[in-house]
């Protein structure tokens, strides 16, 4: 009796086709996943996505197929469906050959054919079709028509980010189909190919695959934090740039940047990077202090957190588009510094009502403080809703000061581990500072995805409470972060690093 096959999913398949030792930690090692905010943002989303297909294609008529712990259940309710003939969509269609499963978004009767023709679609929350969306119909086009569906043809849907949402739950536009069947059709050998890789690596010893490239495409791998080597004081991953060269490092078993040949390096900023970690100090530079005591007053330190979801909730805006739902301002006059913000968690569109406390909270005169220049093309964002407002807009806009590129090019301490984001930068200059010591929203996708669980009705009280206290206490944190690095340059430092560059 030959050994039985192992079962496999179709996004079992698609880790195995990005990294078969991916595929064998999600099988023999599930505790040794790390997942982050932005990964379950992203299955939300592809959630609320998979609900507004469910309206698009749904009729009267239509029939889900419920998720079952038991697969086999699952597949036998589709196939009786299938068998009595049942004329209109079905979502979840699940079907299964030769170990292989697949679970169909939208399975829907193809009239214009003759017989038991059906039309597949798959949904997606990208917005363009991407070589792993093909691969992915591939796998149930083959799933599909082995186990004996007549499958004429099959699309992949994705979201249309020129869509504008007129209200009243109406999404129609919102997806893009595309009728990938030709290229499906010719891509069945990678399928077999693929599923042979799958079923060594789930039966197999663990893969002896590199870090590489691979680690974050097309998906940030959920086992990063055990392939890369992370016990030491300065990682590799430290160095910056690509994950491929980084890769050929760790390969050479190179796991701290200290042991990097620095011959090997050819970026500016990695040997930046590597000069400063190896001297062990941080390099403080005075261009920073010369350019940021030149600023007037008062001046205005800006934030933003906004949400961006791929199904709008609010007429007017499109998929992804960063709506801001909130800002804190930290206005310092010289002596003198106090804090304004919003945040209005009613439900309704709060974007008019956040701009035109901005435009009078910033005033007419003095620079606005941001870190990075995400908070221009917000503000543009705010014009194109609100055209009648593009004077004032437009001057804030010619008032923003980007406090990012200064520390960057005037500042690097070992600790940031290659990143001048502010969250790496903060501690190092602030110890008494950290983000990480934020209890519940710690961060921007955390805070986007804080906000839609609070206005949402189903939301109790208490609960709202508590996110309105953190939502508050993150974004002013952020505006405060801004004025402590400035302080940090102004303010004479016993650094033996500052002024220096070797």
């Amino acid at each position: 009796m030959s050994p039985r096959k192992p079962y496999l999913s179709k996004s079992r398949l698609i880790s195995a086709w990005q990294c078969p030792k991916k595929l064998y930690l999600e099988k023999h090692h599930r505790e040794l996943a790390v997942i982050t905010p932005q990964m379950e943002s992203m299955f939300a989303g592809g959630h609320e996505v998979g609900a507004v297909a469910k309206q698009l294609y749904g009729t009267a008529d239509s029939v889900e197929v419920p998720f079952n712990r038991k697969m086999s259940l699952m597949v036998e309710e589709t196939q009786q469906l299938i068998e009595q003939g049942v004329d209109a969509p079905i979502f979840e269609a699940t079907l299964q050959h030769d170990g292989v499963l697949v679970r169909v978004d939208v399975l829907i009767p193809d009239r214009e054919n003759e017989g038991d023709a059906w039309r597949a679609i798959e949904v997606k929350a990208s917005t363009s079709v991407k070589d792993y969306h093909e691969l992915d119909c591939a796998i149930q086009d083959w799933v599909m028509r082995h186990a004996g569906i007549n499958v004429q043809s099959i699309s992949l849907a994705h979201i249309n980010n020129q869509f504008v949402y007129a209200g009243d739950e109406n999404y129609t536009g919102l997806l893009v189909e595309n009728d990938l069947t030709d290229d499906v059709r010719a891509l069945e050998p990678c399928v077999v190919e693929l599923i042979d890789k799958a079923r060594d690596a789930v039966t197999g010893p663990m893969p002896d695959i590199n870090v590489g490239a691979q680690c974050n495409k097309p998906y940030d791998c959920q086992f990063q934090s055990y392939c890369w080597p992370t016990e030491t004081k300065y990682p590799i991953t430290g160095l910056g740039g690509s994950k491929a060269k980084l890769g050929e490092h760790v390969a050479l078993g190179v796991h701290d940047i200290l042991d990097v040949d620095e011959n090997s390096i050819t970026s500016a900023t990695q040997r930046r990077i590597y000069r400063v970690t190896c001297k062990g100090e941080p390099e403080v530079l005075d261009g920073a202090r010369e350019t940021l005591t030149a600023l007037p007053y008062p001046r205005y330190y800006l934030d933003f957190e906004t949400i961006g979801p791929g199904v709008p909730i609010w007429p007017g805006t499109r998929p992804y588009a960063a709506i801001p739902v909130q800002w804190s301002c930290h206005i310092e006059e010289q002596g003198e510094l106090r804090h304004e913000e919003f945040l209005d968690l009613s439900g309704e569109p709060p974007m008019r009502t956040l701009a035109e406390q901005m435009i009078a909270c910033l005033g007419d005169s003095g620079p606005v403080l941001m870190y990075t220049n995400y908070e221009e093309g917000v503000i543009k964002g705010l014009i194109e809703l609100f055209p009648d407002l593009a004077e004032p807009l437009q001057k804030i806009i010619s008032r923003l000061w980007d406090l990012h590129p200064v520390v960057k090019e005037n500042y690097y301490h070992p600790d940031m581990l290659g990143s001048w984001s502010i969250k790496a930068v903060l501690p190092c200059m602030a110890p008494h500072m950290s983000y990480a010591e934020l209890e519940g929203i710690n961060e921007g996708m955390a805070a986007s995805d804080g906000f839609i669980e609070a206005i949402d009705p189903a939301t109790d009280m208490l609960r709202k409470a508590e996110l309105e206290e953190q939502l508050r206490r993150y974004c002013k944190f952020d505006t405060e972060a801004m004025v402590e690095i400035v302080r940090f340059f102004c303010t004479p430092q016993k650094n033996p690093a500052r002024g220096r560059v070797s």
